[in-house]
């Protein structure tokens, strides 16, 4: 009864969400909460909530400081040259853009930190695809899937959970998956310039390298970083025809105050030039320290966020404003991380996801025994997307791998297979990272999930294919 009442539950959650009959807020709360009741655990709801919220705290303080660091930098002017070295490459393009973003992605998912990953990703990206009129859930979408790939370098955690539940050398279970990992990233960035050219076409770019001009801005001051794209010095701003919308200052303003995002106006009065090389090397620093693990992530955001705002805006006022400017982002990402504390404070204390691991496992035929690291790359998509890592890793894994080896199939086989799944893993309702991507991105989960699944489940079966193929699995 409680394998059919936990896959309900998550299936009435996503089908909500996916049809917005509810906010992901009220559905993570609500659902939860209403299924407790029918297992007939009412009465220890209020326990199971309390240790969800307590094993996420943390890193919802992580997020609402980190927003508030990264958002400063933002203001200050960190990332302008980033967004302008890509766009030296994209060129107002969008299918450049859309690889770009994917790439920018992968490279910056070397700190092995999804919820920096996605703040970088999107703080660089999103003023250009505002500005162009791009879909956001291509963003979104490119950027989970580039990020779900680099999560399994052994700083990432899978690997290290796939490891220590395994007994195993965490290098021996990456090392010989890095071809079949670089086959994956490889279809990201194919993937990303097929969505690319179909935004191209939608929003009628005709050409490779095409910088499409709007009408001329009456205000030239409130221009955008988009300003000379492809190094032609013209003072117009680049935007596609096809009816996507003129651009004028005054569009540009009314998207900085109705999305709580600036478009990296040049001119603004957030820009500290002077404390460039400081805030760089604070940010370069807070990283290394990340992933040298000096403190813990939420106490570096917190010292982090209090000395950039310190150094950069030290008077009082400035400081609040610029709390004020970023609190929309912070109320939003740290109420979804405890909101998700609900869910899965329930899914576990319940005692409905040791159920519904143990159901998957019964399932699986005794002729498939043989084949148990094909199975468990399969089944490493629905299960870590339906759970988190540690529950998979340390629940679901040693079980199937104690399987695995009564066939003769090696636990590093059964490691590097399990970490298949990752692509569509960070797509899960289960990890408060994507929170944050769809949160800055101002895009709606329903939207996300019914973008992404499909291409993050193609993208990890062509790493289980490519395992498979070059004999790592």
């Amino acid at each position: 009864m409680l394998t059919i009442l936990g896959f309900a539950m998550i299936a009435t959650f996503l089908v909500l969400i996916m049809l917005k009959k509810m906010s992901p807020i009220a559905a993570l709360v609500l659902i939860p909460a209403l299924f407790c009741v029918f297992v007939g655990k009412g009465a220890k709801l209020g326990d199971y909530v309390i240790d969800g919220v307590t094993s996420l705290a943390p890193t919802a303080a992580m997020l609402m400081f980190a927003i508030v660091y990264f958002g400063v930098m933002i203001d200050v002017g960190l990332f302008d040259p980033i967004v302008r070295g890509i766009l030296k490459f994209c060129k107002a393009d969008p299918m450049r853009i859309v690889v770009g973003t994917a790439v920018l992605a992968a490279i910056v998912s070397l700190d092995g930190d999804g919820s920096t990953t996605f703040m970088i990703t999107v703080s660089a990206m999103y003023p250009l695809y505002k500005r162009l009129k791009m879909s956001l859930v291509v963003m979104t979408g490119v950027a989970a899937m580039a990020n779900g790939v680099m999560n399994t370098l052994p700083w990432g955690g899978p690997t290290a959970r796939a490891a220590t539940a395994l007994k195993v050398d965490a290098s021996d279970i990456f090392v010989p998956m890095i071809p079949a990992l670089l086959v994956g990233l490889l279809g990201v960035f194919v993937l990303s310039y097929v969505l690319g050219v179909r935004e191209r076409r939608r929003l009628g770019v005709l050409t490779l390298g095409d910088v499409l001009v709007e009408e001329k801005a009456e205000d030239k001051e409130s221009e955008t970083v988009l300003v000379g794209a492809g190094g032609s010095g013209d003072a117009k701003t680049p935007a596609p025809t096809g009816g996507a919308g003129s651009g004028t200052d005054a569009d540009a303003a009314d998207d900085e105050e109705n999305d709580g995002f600036q478009v990296l106006d040049p001119n603004r009065a957030t820009l500290r030039p002077k404390l460039y090389w400081f805030n760089a090397l604070l940010t370069l620093t807070l990283l290394t320290a990340m992933i040298m693990e000096w403190l813990p992530i939420p106490v570096l955001f917190l010292i982090g966020a209090a000395l950039v705002l310190t150094v950069n805006f030290p008077h009082i006022p400035d400081q609040k404003a610029r709390l004020a400017a970023h609190a929309d982002n912070v109320l939003n990402v740290s109420g979804m991380v405890f909101a998700a504390a609900v869910f899965t404070g329930v899914l576990q204390g319940t005692g409905m996801v040791d159920h519904m691991a143990r159901w998957m496992v019964d399932v699986i035929p005794a002729g498939m025994g043989p084949h148990m690291a094909l199975v468990t790359g399969v089944l490493s998509l629905p299960l870590t997307y339906f759970m988190s890592n540690d529950g998979f890793y340390f629940g679901v894994l040693p079980v199937l791998a104690e399987a695995g080896a009564a066939h003769g199939v090696t636990p590093l086989e059964m490691a590097r297979a399990s970490l298949v799944g990752q692509p569509l893993h960070m797509s899960s309702p289960l990890v408060p990272a994507v929170y944050v991507l769809v949160g800055m991105a101002k895009v709606e989960f329903g939207d996300h999930t019914r973008f992404v699944v499909k291409w993050a489940a193609l993208t990890c079966l062509i790493i289980l294919g490519a395992g498979i193929l070059f004999g790592i699995i």
